[in-house]
């Protein structure tokens, strides 16, 4: 895994980071200890090969770091969280993918 530099811009509510320029984003909302996981938002100029797994896997970190749960709401999230069971842990009591 390439380690993806993230930002929590808790103003707009993303995680972000920025390869050659572009902006990536996973945007989110939070509730009690849970994290929502809404939009994944990467530009085809930066959508190469294995970069969507390791802006993944980096926002995972920075949530897993707070002691946070995940919600991912946003489809591209959830297939990758069902591909990845590693992070099964990560999910609230009660919720399946």
């Amino acid at each position: 895994m390439n380690e993806v530099e993230i930002k929590d811009n808790s103003f707009l509510r993303q995680f972000e980071t920025r390869v050659d320029g572009h902006l990536a984003k996973i945007e989110y909302s939070s509730q009690e200890r849970k994290v929502f996981l809404t939009k994944l938002v990467i530009p085809e100029e930066i959508e190469k090969e294995g970069f969507k797994e390791d802006f993944i896997k980096s926002v995972l970190q920075v949530i897993q770091q707070n002691n946070q749960r995940v919600v991912p709401t946003s489809p591209q999230i959830a297939g990758f969280l069902r591909k990845n069971r590693q992070y099964k842990e990560m999910l609230p009591v009660g919720i399946r993918i």
